[in-house]
């Protein structure tokens, strides 16, 4: 049984260069995206859900949120039920931080591991994406710490395009010895097919280093 695509966004999501929400929504077959906006709980997460129920009317899909704010929420069986029963999930921005300790063995992650298991798209933007993947890089101050693990032996950096080489460099250098960083610009997805292997899609690159130095895709765990 493979899984279903899994899309590492970074950042700038919903808009014009994001080709690839499209493709996502074909291959999974979804008619509705499930919008979770937990990491932008504290940032109007209502607002959050909108501006993706207006992207994704525009390409022809419904959406809505499902306000998994707290850990109460992630571990409320209700909403474990909606999550997994989407074919199409996505995990918005916001604080990696609160969205790890909100999901982290959840109710509602256990759910979202299940629907893609079952073949439903998974796509995580900015904070979203990189708690998506273990070790994550830690926001405060570009070391790493423990994210959710969907992904293992590999981290990703969102919004690179907006980074200071200096900073990118202090990242590269904490990184642990022989993992993978993706650097992923705005309006750019790492995805990951069903059957295994990445690819780059949307407005811009992705730069993948090891202990330092560039390398290619071929790198990633699949």
């Amino acid at each position: 049984m493979s899984t279903g695509p899994l899309a590492l966004v970074g950042g700038g999501e919903w808009q014009a260069g994001c080709s690839f929400d499209r493709d996502l929504l074909e291959s999974s077959g979804a008619g509705e995206v499930l919008v979770l906006p937990t990491g932008a709980a504290y940032e109007h997460p209502e607002r959050v859900v909108e501006q993706a129920q207006a992207w994704f009317s525009s390409l022809g899909a419904s959406s809505r949120g499902l306000m998994v704010l707290t850990r109460r929420d992630a571990m409320d069986e209700a909403n474990a039920a909606v999550v997994r029963g989407s074919r199409f999930v996505y995990l918005t921005g916001g604080s990696a931080m609160h969205l790890r300790s909100a999901l982290k063995e959840s109710l509602v992650w256990d759910a979202m591991v299940h629907a893609w298991n079952d073949g439903a798209a998974l796509v995580g933007s900015s904070a979203g994406a990189m708690v998506l993947c273990d070790p994550m890089v830690d926001p405060r101050g570009g070391a790493f710490t423990l994210g959710l693990g969907l992904v293992e032996q590999m981290a990703v950096i969102p919004h690179f395009d907006t980074w200071s080489p200096e900073k990118g460099h202090r990242t590269f250098q904490l990184a642990p010895a022989g993992l993978p960083v993706a650097a992923l610009h705005e309006q750019t997805a790492l995805v990951r097919a069903p059957a295994g292997g990445w690819s780059v899609a949307g407005a811009g690159t992705v730069e993948v280093y090891v202990d330092g130095k560039q390398a290619g895709l071929d790198v990633l765990p699949s």
